[in-house]
């Protein structure tokens, strides 16, 4: 799963949403709350990026081909206690669970935590249904290249910022 910074205000009002729409949790004030929700996935995305960049200079200090970017990089991110792809989802959702535990801004809460965990999870897999759907149109278009070129990568970055530039995310 791919979160995309400018993506984060409104994922994580959702969050917030879903959890206190049938009071599971009590807050203060539902702004701050999203703010500690935000700053989480932030977190997150950091992480990821760096995770990324470190696979990057590793494969270019072994001269290893672009095919190898994401064993190396679920590698890296094993290293670093870090869970993305398919793993993603939970890790994001023990993040959040923590914070909610410990957060200043939440009163109390009345659900279980695997009840907030799924109540969380479902704005998070709309985010991941709507990536999957658009890295599937790009790759349809794409068919003609061999994936893990150099040549690849560079059509999937264009056609995957034209699609969205196009789609208005």
């Amino acid at each position: 799963m791919r979160i995309y910074s400018a993506k984060v205000p409104k994922l994580s009002a959702a969050i917030v949403t879903a959890v206190t729409r049938e009071n599971d949790v009590e807050v203060t004030s539902p702004r701050e709350v999203q703010l500690d929700v935000e700053a989480v996935l932030n977190q997150y995305v950091k992480d990821e990026q760096e995770v990324a960049e470190r696979a990057k200079n590793l494969m270019a200090q072994r001269n290893l081909p672009q095919t190898e970017f994401n064993r190396i990089k679920k590698l890296v991110a094993d290293e670093r206690k870090i869970k993305i792809g398919d793993d993603a989802i939970d890790y994001i959702l023990d993040q959040l669970v923590e914070m909610l535990m410990h957060s200043a801004n939440v009163e109390e809460i009345f659900a279980e935590d695997y009840v907030l965990r799924r109540k969380m999870r479902e704005p998070l897999r709309a985010e991941a249904a709507q990536e999957q759907e658009l890295q599937n149109e790009v790759r349809a278009q794409l068919r003609h290249v061999q994936e893990g070129t150099s040549k690849w990568e560079v059509e999937y970055h264009r056609m995957m910022d034209d699609l969205k530039r196009r789609k208005g995310l």
